[in-house]
């Protein structure tokens, strides 16, 4: 499959970003005929410490989705939590709006709901839950993999590095609860708007020290009544497991497969 690194500047963010992308290459048949259909797509997010480079080398996700007809779209977005930061640049402007502007404008994406997914590991499945909460017309399905689901506990972290980078992303522990950045009120919002929601895919490893924080999610997604799949297995904070979970969560998601 295609696999095109893009790099370009961003408006919102108002300097160079990069982006990989996989595009599904359907063969030449000897014509000049050409196909104008659009690919579904999924934006596959890295966590805290990586960058955009790390699904691919980490795991095999060329491989896992070379069956499929689908797009897969990997953003760097550094240690923003996908967020407009508090005292920093506009991430989450430039990954719910822009990219998917340029991407659609570079690439041939459909802009379907239907075709339209989203997972992450970490501060990725927070930003893959935040994406789908916030926009459930624009996203089928999201997944979330041992994701800090429940960021409201990260402030219990009395080191005053975490602290101080907290407050520079999220501001308060009082500005972030309730706020646009807060998924247990995003998840309340989606709900009583009465739109269609996304599957909800979640899963953490049971020594993981972000289990409370799913569970807590799982909590409140159960008495919301959300449509969430939550697992846990035994495993920790690694890519041993997520490289397992997103091979389970391609499966889950209804893909047309290439002939």
């Amino acid at each position: 499959m295609p696999l095109i690194h893009a790099d370009f500047f961003s408006q919102a963010l108002q300097l160079c970003v990069e982006v990989d992308v996989i595009l599904p290459l359907r063969p030449w048949k000897g014509t000049g005929t050409r196909d104008d259909s659009r690919h579904p797509t999924l934006y596959l997010l890295h966590g805290l410490s990586d960058d955009h480079t790390i699904w691919q080398r980490r795991t095999s996700i060329e491989r896992y989705v070379e069956e499929y007809d689908l797009a897969v779209v990997m953003p760097a977005v550094h240690r923003s939590f996908y967020t407009d930061m508090k005292a920093g640049y506009r991430y989450w402007t430039y990954v719910s709006e822009e990219l998917p502007y340029v991407m659609r404008s570079l690439f041939p994406l459909s802009d379907k709901r239907e075709d339209n997914f989203v997972a992450g590991l970490s501060m990725g499945g927070y930003g893959s839950f935040k994406l789908a909460l916030s926009h459930p017309e624009r996203f089928a399905a999201a997944a979330s993999f041992s994701g800090a689901l429940h960021m409201a506990l990260a402030y219990q972290d009395p080191t005053p590095e975490w602290q101080a980078e907290l407050n520079r992303i999220f501001g308060s522990l009082d500005e972030y609860q309730g706020s646009a950045n807060d998924l247990f009120a995003l998840a309340e919002q989606a709900k009583a708007s009465g739109k269609p929601l996304p599957t909800l895919y979640a899963w953490c490893g049971t020594e993981d020290f972000l289990l409370p924080a799913n569970r807590a999610f799982r909590d409140h997604a159960e008495k919301l009544e959300l449509p969430l799949t939550y697992r846990e297995g035994p495993g920790d904070h690694s890519w041993k497991y997520w490289d397992e979970q997103i091979q389970v969560f391609l499966q889950m998601l209804p893909l047309k497969k290439l002939a």
